[in-house]
């Protein structure tokens, strides 16, 4: 996995709502000195949980989840490096879903008091914290629709565009390669498939040359060709800020 010190990737990700000032920053930093490491496949927040902190992903992919009554898990969402899992707990009062870790991870804990003061205090802090809360109901908005209305092909090829996007956002991409520690099952957990039938997919998408999935990396062979077939419109993510253009807007114009 990527190796980022401290909190650079939330910080990242929250300047393409605004720009932060050195003051900011360091308020953030200061919150944010309690740092978890959890195992891959291990659960940071059970579902009805009383909501007492956010927990900031610095390192590894988690995911949230629900699960059904017979044990079938559904993913609802990923969580990459410098997403907040919910900054909600400065409202709420439970957790209304599940949160585990797909990798190894590496989270940093703000107390729920400590995130009131942050949002008091730093106004284009609590600006940001409320971009990036917009920005994760944009994105459930797009799962609903991936799920729904999109074939086996076209969800993947959705998913791993939007993967790709997220972490070039915080500078976490190599070329046209990424992380992606996700196991058949699990890419089947997020897209509604079976395995059997994202194996199928994969097979089909190295067979047409559009990406490589190996050793928990995933490189994008051809993305125009991608998105294209996707139907991936990036505007949903909003990465429109003062962090500069989105990957497909630098491969349209590179």
């Amino acid at each position: 996995m990527f190796q980022k010190n401290s909190i650079s990737s939330l910080i990242r990700k929250l300047e393409h709502c605004a720009l932060l000032s050195p003051e900011d920053k360091r308020a953030l930093e200061s919150v944010c000195g309690s740092v978890r490491q959890l195992p891959a496949r291990s659960i940071l927040v059970t579902e009805g949980d009383a909501a007492q902190r956010v927990n900031v992903i610095l390192e590894g992919f988690a995911c949230r989840f629900r699960l059904q009554a017979d044990g079938r898990r559904q993913m609802v969402g990923l969580l990459l490096p410098g997403d907040m899992c919910d900054i909600r707990v400065c409202i709420l009062k439970h957790m209304d879903h599940s949160i585990g870790t797909l990798s190894l991870v590496r989270v940093a804990q703000i107390p729920r008091e400590s995130a009131d003061w942050l949002m008091e205090r730093c106004p284009r802090l609590a600006r940001a914290f409320w971009w990036s809360t917009l920005v994760e109901e944009s994105i459930a908005r797009e799962w609903v629709v991936n799920v729904g209305h999109r074939t086996a092909f076209e969800r993947m090829a959705h998913l791993f565009c939007e993967v790709f996007e997220r972490l070039h956002a915080v500078g976490l991409t190599r070329g046209d390669t990424c992380d992606l520690p996700l196991t058949q099952s699990e890419l089947g957990d997020a897209l509604s498939l079976s395995a059997v039938h994202v194996n199928r997919v994969l097979m089909e998408m190295r067979h047409n040359r559009l990406i490589t999935l190996r050793n928990q990396q995933l490189t994008i062979h051809d993305y125009p060709a991608l998105r294209n077939v996707a139907g991936f419109d990036p505007r949903y993510l909003h990465f429109d800020g003062t962090n500069g253009p989105s990957f497909r807007a630098q491969e349209q114009t590179g």
